[in-house]
């Protein structure tokens, strides 16, 4: 993928997760496969079952700033069921920065 999503570069691992949240939320297949790493990076994203995303919360941030390489970035996000219930994915992701651009990795170990 190049970089000519219409989305801005992101000079924070934060930053991008944050975008990347709200992409989720959107349903913006694009942006989330232009923003992920290539190595990791499926073929294509299929958002039709995708959840109503209603928050996210970040927890912690270990590097990811601009003048870094690589981040992790742990969050919490909150999303609606079918049911009317509320559940939460927590995850600790790794994002790498190549070329003066941020990527989403994988989830940390």
């Amino acid at each position: 993928m190049s970089g000519s999503s219409s989305r801005p570069a992101f000079d924070t691992a934060e930053a991008l997760m944050r975008s990347r949240f709200a992409a989720f939320r959107d349903g913006d297949a694009a942006w989330l496969l232009d923003s992920w790493h290539r190595s990791t990076r499926p073929t294509s994203l299929d958002l039709t079952d995708n959840p109503v995303w209603r928050g996210l919360q970040v927890v912690d941030v270990v590097d990811g700033g601009p003048e870094d390489d690589a981040g992790i970035v742990e969050f919490r996000a909150t999303y609606v069921l079918p049911t009317g219930g509320v559940e939460v994915m927590h995850e600790r992701s790794r994002f790498v920065r190549e070329h003066g651009r941020w990527y989403y990795v994988a989830p940390a170990d």
